[in-house]
């Protein structure tokens, strides 16, 4: 059995590979940029938490792009194990290699580690991480016996929507308590207006009335609907809208299709449609 090789020029390449080159756009609500950045600086872990749609997962995207950090992105899920994460032995044509996970890679080459929608993954799973979520900073690796100690520049963000809570799928205190918490939720009306502009090229009558329609959704919330539309399905609309796609169309396709399979809400949903475009 061996380790894979792991010499400074494959680290290059690795870093490289993950790293975003383009500036993504984003429009900062509050403080986030400047609290994530000193975050950062000072080594602490990060917790976003927002309903969905709402601009976590392009949050990190920006921050990756301004601190010139790679950035991997685990989306968290029912079947996400520990040894996902981490990594595990394969074996191929001549012997038995290791094969790092996006965890272990992470810590190696320094990037952040972004885990979506934690509370998704297994509760035996999350365990794993808090060994790299408070003052130890290390990766334990079994299977190998080798200690990741994580450098200055490894970052580890996590998120969740707190809409979705339940007894199954809650963060348990012992692993909220060793993050710092940045919270998400839907632009004002008018950044929200600037942004549909700005991603999708609508004018600015149609992104007002898209950002009306996404209010009245947002108004049904716990009354037929678990999440009214978000910010990323007014921006899809818009798409639709701006390939010629007529308004009514465009927002029962991304809109009101998207958010419920239940047929009366749909033509309740579409009723809103029809009152504004």
């Amino acid at each position: 059995m061996s380790l894979p090789k792991n010499t400074a020029a494959a680290r290059v390449t690795q870093t490289e590979e993950y790293l975003i080159k383009d500036e993504p756009y984003y429009e900062p609500v509050a403080k986030e940029i400047d609290i994530f950045e000193a975050a950062y600086r000072q080594q602490l872990p990060v917790l976003l938490k927002g309903p969905t749609g709402c601009g976590k997962t392009r949050f990190m995207q920006h921050m990756a792009w301004h601190l010139k950090r790679p950035l991997i992105t685990v989306s968290c899920h029912d079947d996400l194990t520990a040894t996902d994460l981490v990594g595990r032995y394969l074996i191929t044509a001549n012997e038995t290699v290791w094969v790092d996970g996006p965890m272990a890679h992470a810590i190696r080459i320094g990037a952040i580690l972004y885990l979506d929608e934690i509370v998704e993954a297994r509760k035996d799973t999350t365990v794993v991480i808090h060994p790299l979520a408070d003052d130890r900073r290390v990766l334990p690796i079994e299977k190998t016996g080798e200690l990741l100690v994580a450098g200055d520049e490894f970052c580890l963000a996590i998120s969740y929507n707190p809409g979705y809570q339940s007894v199954l799928k809650d963060l348990k205190q012992s692993t909220r308590q060793r993050f710092i918490a940045l919270e998400f939720n839907y632009p004002s009306a008018a950044l929200e207006k600037k942004i549909i502009r700005r991603e999708t090229g609508v004018d600015e009558t149609m992104a007002e009335r898209l950002v009306k329609f996404a209010a009245m959704t947002r108004n049904l919330k716990g009354s037929g609907l678990d999440e009214g539309a978000s910010t990323r399905l007014l921006v899809h609309a818009g798409k639709l809208m701006s390939a010629g796609i007529d308004p009514r169309t465009a927002c029962r396709g991304a809109i009101s299709q998207a958010l419920t399979d239940d047929a009366e809400m749909i033509a309740a949903i579409n009723e809103l449609s029809a009152s504004l475009f």
